[in-house]
């Protein structure tokens, strides 16, 4: 088993600026506001913005798929597709092989928007001068976090 990182003087208290938690949460919140003003001359929002993401590379999709893949639940999805289908990007219609399940589909005008939102994540790197590769370092980084977070989390999700 790996060696793990505990701090030897049990008299400092934890600092803000040495969370690793922290500095993620912080980065989080910086990139959602690097990505508004792109997402906002599409009409979206940055959680809309995932929604697309999904459903453009396949739709239909479930509520409960779109919930899985984004990590949000139905009480928050909903209000957010209601929203989506009054903007005509998505809409809802029941699985004629199972009515519990509410199928979410592109319309012509969020079909549409895929092309237009083409050069978001590449404009977000200009904005936040990162390379391609490095962005892919960064990811794969982040996303190797997160296996471990899920391999050592008895609750993970």
């Amino acid at each position: 088993m790996k060696q793990t990182a505990r701090s030897t003087d049990t008299s400092a208290a934890p600092r803000l600026d040495g969370q690793l938690c922290f500095a993620l949460y912080t980065a989080t919140h910086r990139m959602t506001r690097a990505y508004r003003p792109l997402l906002e001359a599409l009409g979206l929002t940055y959680v809309q913005y995932l929604v697309m993401l999904v459903l453009w590379e396949q739709a239909p999709r479930s509520v409960g798929e779109l919930g899985e893949a984004l990590f949000l639940d139905s009480g928050t999805l909903t209000p957010l597709l209601k929203r989506m289908e009054k903007n005509e990007l998505v809409s809802r219609r029941r699985d004629v092989d199972d009515e519990r399940r509410v199928l979410i589909e592109l319309t012509a005008n969020g079909d549409q928007l895929r092309d237009k939102a083409q050069g978001v994540s590449d404009d977000v790197l200009c904005r936040i001068d990162m390379t391609r590769e490095e962005a892919t370092a960064l990811r794969r980084d982040i996303m190797e976090l997160v296996k471990r977070i899920d391999e050592h989390d008895d609750a993970a999700y």
